[in-house]
C-alpha cells in the first residue's frame, strides 16, 4: 500500500484540481481529503455519504445557571475573556473558551462543567472515483492535526479491509501541524507550486519539511507560462536538490469551466488532461512503487 499526499506552500495553487485528476486516474485507491479547514474535493466528486461520525476535540466549559450564584469569580479568572456578564447571568462564549478548566476548578459553587468540544463531522463516502474519507469542521473551530490523523487512520483501515493499493490524499496547505500530520507515514509528497517569488519561497518551505521527514518530493509547476523565469528557477531548484519535476501546467481558463461542471480535468479530452495523464504516468515510474 502506497500513500501519496498532494501539498502546497499556500492555498489556491491548484492542489485540489490536481488531486481530483489523479483520483480519476489512480486505480484501486482510497481518496482522502485532509484539507479539513476548507475541504472542497467533495464538491467535485459529489460523494454519497455512507457513515457520519462526530469529531470531538479539546474541552469547553458551561455554566450551570441553577447552581451559579453570580459571584463573578469565573470572569475574574478567565484569561481569554470568555466569561460574559449578561442580563440572564454569567455565560461562557464558546468561541472564546480555550477549555483550560481554570473556571471549573476554582468556582466556589462548582457551578461550571467541562466537556469535550463538538468541532465538526467526518465521513466515509462513496464517489464516482471510489471511496472518499473527508470531514467538515464547524466555523471557528481550529484544526491541530488531530482530525487529519484520524482521517488518515480511517483511510488506512479501509484500504486494508478492501485490499486497496493506494491512498491518495489532498493535503492541507502551508507547513503547520495539519501538513505535518498529512505527511506522516506517506511514501511520496507531490508539491504544487506557482511561479512567483512567494511561490518559490513557499516551495522551499515544503521542500525543507519533506527533507526533514525523509519523504521524496515530486513537483508540478502550475500556471508555469505566466512567469517563465520563476518557472525555470523552480525547476533548477528541483534539479539541485534532487526533487523530481513531474511537469509544468500552463494557465488555462478551461480549469474554471471544468470545475463549474464539477469534473476532473482528465474526464474529458483536452490538453491539460493529457499533460496530467503524462504526469501520473511519470509518478508511477518513481521508485516508491518498487
Amino acid at each position: 500500500m502506497r500513500e501519496i499526499v498532494i501539498i502546497s506552500g499556500k492555498g489556491g495553487t491548484g492542489k485540489t484540481t490536481i488531486s481530483a485528476a489523479f483520483a480519476h486516474l489512480a486505480e484501486n485507491k482510497i481518496i482522502c481529503d485532509l484539507d479539513v479547514d476548507a475541504p472542497d474535493l467533495h464538491i467535485l466528486l459529489e460523494p454519497r455519504i455512507r457513515r457520519t461520525e462526530k469529531f470531538l476535540s479539546g474541552l469547553s466549559a458551561h455554566i450551570m445557571p441553577e447552581t451559579c450564584v453570580g459571584c463573578g469569580r469565573c470572569a475574574e479568572l478567565c484569561a481569554f475573556g470568555a466569561v460574559r456578564d449578561t442580563a440572564d447571568g454569567y455565560a461562557i462564549d464558546p468561541l472564546r473558551c480555550e477549555g483550560c478548566g481554570v473556571c471549573a476548578a476554582l468556582c466556589p459553587q462548582q457551578a461550571i462543567a467541562t466537556g469535550e468540544n463538538y468541532c465538526g463531522d467526518w465521513y466515509e463516502s462513496e464517489s464516482r472515483f471510489g471511496p472518499l474519507v473527508h470531514a467538515q469542521l464547524f466555523p471557528g473551530q481550529e484544526n491541530s492535526g488531530r482530525l487529519v490523523s484520524l482521517l488518515k487512520a480511517e483511510a488506512r483501515r479501509l484500504a486494508r479491509e478492501q485490499g486497496r493499493d493506494v491512498i491518495l490524499c489532498d493535503g492541507s496547505p502551508g507547513v503547520g501541524c495539519p501538513v505535518i500530520a498529512s505527511l506522516s507515514g506517506a511514501q511520496l509528497a507531490v508539491g504544487v507550486v506557482e511561479p512567483t517569488p512567494s511561490g518559490r519561497h513557499d516551495f522551499g518551505r515544503i521542500a525543507d519539511l519533506c527533507r526533514h521527514f525523509r519523504i521524496p518530493l515530486a513537483v508540478i509547476i502550475n500556471k508555469a507560462d505566466l512567469n517563465a523565469a520563476e518557472s525555470d528557477a523552480i525547476a533548477a531548484q528541483c534539479a539541485a536538490d534532487g526533487h523530481t519535476l513531474l511537469g509544468r501546467l500552463p494557465f488555462d481558463p478551461l480549469v474554471t469551466q471544468v470545475m463549474v461542471r464539477r469534473q476532473a480535468l482528465t474526464e474529458s479530452d483536452n490538453p491539460l488532461g493529457n499533460r496530467l495523464r503524462d504526469m501520473w504516468s511519470a509518478l508511477q515510474d518513481m521508485r516508491i512503487w518498487a
